[in-house]
């Protein structure tokens, strides 16, 4: 069967990208104890590009399967996970891209259940929260913001979505910073 990308956020309502979440099936990663280690030797470019043995990875379907197979451990390191073996994977800043946000209200109108809705570079679509929590690093200068995926994953906001959230926090108030369901995160590292 050929691969459906979920449709645009803005064409979603919360509810909509909440099953299209759901929906998504992960391996068990976290249930597996492989015995051989190694090393992938793949790479994961800051601007998001896959790349193995120095070769771009060309193929999309192949770094959606992969993505779904990547933790990381608690020293930062990032590994491929399967059964059999756990292989190291390089990542030079964050293992995923946002690439769109959308702000959803809830489906009753509550608006401390509106979610921050974002999609990234592997057209998996994350809602900001409780369990995906927004985080900014750097400086004022330079800040950079970081949405936890899953596993110690995380995925950086590229530009575009970085303005595109700057709009959404300024359009609720002057104090840079924004609501998820509940949880509110500042645009500014602290």
């Amino acid at each position: 069967m050929p691969y459906q990308p979920p449709p645009e956020l803005a064409e979603l309502t919360l509810s909509q990208i909440a099953e299209q979440v759901a929906q998504r099936k992960l391996p068990p990663v976290e249930n597996w104890a492989p015995e051989k280690i190694g090393d992938s030797r793949m790479r994961i470019a800051a601007d998001g590009q896959w790349f193995h043995d120095g070769s771009v990875i060309k193929r999309d379907a192949m770094v959606r399967a992969f993505s779904g197979l990547l933790t990381r451990d608690d020293d930062g390191s990032h590994h491929l996970v399967s059964p059999f073996e756990k292989l190291s994977i390089d990542v030079e800043d964050a293992a995923f891209i946002a690439t769109d946000v959308a702000l959803r209200s809830a489906p009753d109108g509550k608006p401390d259940e509106a979610g921050l809705a974002f999609r990234l570079n592997t057209d998996e679509l994350i809602i900001a929260g409780p369990d995906h929590p927004l985080v900014a690093r750097g400086s004022s200068e330079t800040p950079a913001l970081y949405l936890h995926v899953r596993r110690g994953c995380e995925a950086r906001l590229n530009r575009s979505t970085y303005a595109q959230l700057a709009e959404i926090a300024l359009s609720q108030s002057d104090e840079w910073t924004v609501t998820s369901q509940g949880k509110q995160y500042s645009l500014v590292p602290a």
